[in-house]
């Protein structure tokens, strides 16, 4: 037997509600509908999710275009849409779910909100991402600014005569969001925040247990896609916080498991599109081949939960 490893296991992990919402949804539709059942983009961002609804009869689309019968239920995914794809599947006479995540469509509604009242808007996230896409999309060409770095921040001029207003994806790192907001406060002191924050409860929460542990780690592991944002902020937490040697990972495939014999303490966290089963996997496969002790860091309890849409109960 090598030596003994201790596993450090960032909780909250994994699955948030939004992420199980819209996983329900999708298979609530397959069995009030039958397959198959369509979904436009990944319903999350994470691959073995996709496959696995892959099996079960869902077609995954790009574009409502790709739709061979449109006779079908098609889902939008947790990360929501601009308002042009529902239109287009109303004129269409496609039958729709939303299974956007509700404190994306939160960030919609204030994004209206402040178009309403002639707030010129920025918003802080990544280019391309669908959650930004979505959100941009809420609203008429140009009413939106993206900033995505403190230089885009630090670089803004307000050239016309507006009020100024910022929102957030809701998947940012929290420090590097912090930041931005800091730049965007200073340069425009009157500038109009969220009643409450836009990066949600799980994002934030999946950062604090890992900047916890980072610190007590020689490797860290986050089980994720490379698609996935919120996944792609725990690693830089993690580097951030203590632990240069992070890796995301799909699966304990990925995981140099040979080699893992010469660590004293692995970190493991998962990102909120993750499932559990990935995260077991990985710790089974280093139970092989070394002693383990298992330390579970809680930084908080998550109870939130949100409702199906009615047409499926």
């Amino acid at each position: 037997m090598t030596n003994k490893i201790t596993i450090h296991l960032a909780s909250p992990r994994g699955f948030c509600a939004g992420v199980e919402r819209a996983i329900e949804i999708v298979k609530k539709a397959i069995k009030k509908y039958g397959i198959p059942v369509y979904v436009r983009h990944e319903i999350v961002h994470n691959k073995h999710v996709v496959e696995d609804l892959k099996k079960q009869g869902v077609i995954f689309i790009k574009e409502l275009s790709e739709i061979k019968d449109k006779s079908r239920p098609v889902i939008f995914s947790a990360h929501g849409v601009p308002k042009s794809v529902p239109n287009l599947a109303k004129l269409e006479k496609i039958f729709f779910i939303d299974a956007t995540c509700p404190l994306v469509s939160k960030v919609h509604r204030e994004a209206e909100q402040l178009n309403k009242n002639n707030y010129q808007i920025l918003l802080i996230g990544h280019a391309n991402h669908p959650e930004v896409v979505g959100t941009i999309g809420q609203l008429p060409k140009n009413s939106v600014h993206l900033i995505e770095t403190a230089n885009d921040a630090l670089s803004y001029k307000n050239t016309n005569t507006k009020k100024l207003a910022y929102i957030t994806q809701t998947t940012l790192s929290i420090d590097d969001t912090a930041e931005i907001i800091k730049i965007l406060k200073e340069k425009f002191p009157n500038i109009s925040a969220p009643k409450r924050e836009d990066i949600c409860y799980a994002t934030t929460n999946r950062q604090l247990a890992v900047k916890k542990i980072a610190p007590l780690c020689d490797i860290f592991f986050v089980i994720g896609s490379k698609n996935s944002s919120n996944s792609l902020r725990l690693v830089e937490v993690a580097k951030r916080s203590g632990c240069k040697n992070t890796f995301l990972i799909d699966s304990k495939k990925e995981s140099s498991i040979n080699n893992i014999g010469k660590y004293k303490n692995i970190g493991i966290s998962s990102g909120a599109s993750a499932p559990e089963n990935l995260v077991l996997d990985l710790i089974k496969e280093i139970k092989k081949n070394t002693k383990v002790e298992l330390k579970e860091v809680e930084v908080a309890k998550e109870n939130v939960f949100f409702k199906i849409p009615k047409i499926l109960n």
